[in-house]
């Protein structure tokens, strides 16, 4: 057994070498098969004499990182040890299948991401102050961006919640809908407050929404504000224009952090008009400080024949062609589904 201590004095350096509830330290632990502890700026590792060097290096190349830079991010670490030692197979083998339970107890039961995908999804809210995150409907985008808002306000980490979605259907305007403000909005946000409503009871989601400590709008209101100590979440940014995007993402204040959701293949904006989520991802996915996290249908949690639809879809769209044969069908008695009267049929899936 062998030991190798690191000091770090700056107590910002340590949190940012240790990363978002000691994420970083955890990846280590794996990569190289070795016990990492820290107390008082000092981080000692045991284990076997190559797995320590070969954490001691990657983490003093990781602390001149984030002396250099003043951040970090989960590939960076992986980057570095696989440098330093650490084989391709034990990165294959981290352990992110299913993440952490995100710090939210409703109806008796923990919110936690249930697939590699959405752990990556909740790690990456966690470690930067803006995340992107594209994927195709049930793969929860929206459900996680929330309950990890939640956690941040319930934790004192954020003084408010906002959550924005652009009315498109309405032309941001509204003005033609009948009824008060109230119920002109409630259609284009009611899956902000369905989300909402899986985090928090009833009665505690409108007393946070009476005091302004939850806001549920849509992107036009977002105009000339700069948000501090918020957690900004904007929902179904697909169908933002790029000036809309721009303002949304200059709305950023001081300690503040921000989820832009969408799904691309959902788009309503008018045709020609170019997506805003689609821009931002173009022009900002260089910038190291900033998440990109891309979920696929493997990591819907909907309905297990949501995944089929999506993937039948997707398929037509693609090629153009009718979707492959599947085994198994669904039965029709008494006519075809035109509403022909015959016999029974079996309809492939």
């Amino acid at each position: 057994m062998t030991e190798a201590t690191l000091t770090v004095s700056a107590p910002d350096e340590l949190l940012q070498l240790f990363g978002p509830r000691d994420q970083h330290l955890r990846k280590l632990r794996q990569l190289f098969d070795v016990t990492i502890t820290h107390r008082n700026g000092r981080v000692r590792i045991a284990g076997e004499d190559e797995g320590v060097s070969g954490a001691m290096r990657t983490l003093e190349k990781l602390l001149h990182q984030v002396q250099k830079q003043g951040a970090i991010g989960g590939e960076d670490v992986e980057t570095a040890a696989v440098e330093e030692g650490a084989s391709v197979e034990a990165k294959a083998k981290l352990k992110v299948s299913g993440g952490e339970d995100i710090a939210i107890q409703h109806a008796g039961r923990r919110i936690r991401p249930r697939t590699e995908g959405q752990a990556k999804y909740v790690d990456a809210i966690r470690e930067f102050d803006l995340t992107f995150a594209t994927g195709p409907a049930g793969c929860g985008k929206t459900y996680l961006a929330v309950a990890t808002a939640v956690e941040a306000l319930k934790a004192g980490q954020i003084r408010k919640i906002v959550l924005v979605r652009p009315a498109v259907e309405a032309g941001e305007s509204l003005g033609f809908l009948p009824g008060d403000l109230r119920a002109k909005l409630n259609p284009y946000l009611r899956p902000l407050l369905d989300a909402l409503g899986e985090m928090v009871d009833y009665d505690q989601a409108r007393e946070l929404m009476e005091q302004e400590v939850i806001e549920v709008i849509p992107l036009a209101y977002m105009r000339g504000r700069t948000l501090n100590d918020a957690f900004i979440i904007l929902d179904e940014a697909q169908n933002t224009t790029i000036a809309q995007m721009k303002m949304f993402l200059t709305r950023m204040g001081e300690r503040s952090k921000m989820v832009v959701s969408g799904d691309a293949t959902q788009l309503d904006l008018p045709r020609g008009v170019t997506s805003g989520l689609k821009d931002a991802i173009r022009r900002l996915h260089r910038i190291k400080a900033i998440g990109m996290i891309r979920l696929t249908g493997e990591d819907i949690v909907r309905h297990r024949l949501v995944q089929r639809i999506v993937e039948a879809y997707e398929e037509t769209e693609n090629t153009g062609a009718t979707p492959r044969s599947r085994r198994g069908g669904v039965r029709v008695i008494g006519g075809d589904l035109s509403g022909r009267s015959g016999g029974e049929e079996t309809l492939d899936r």
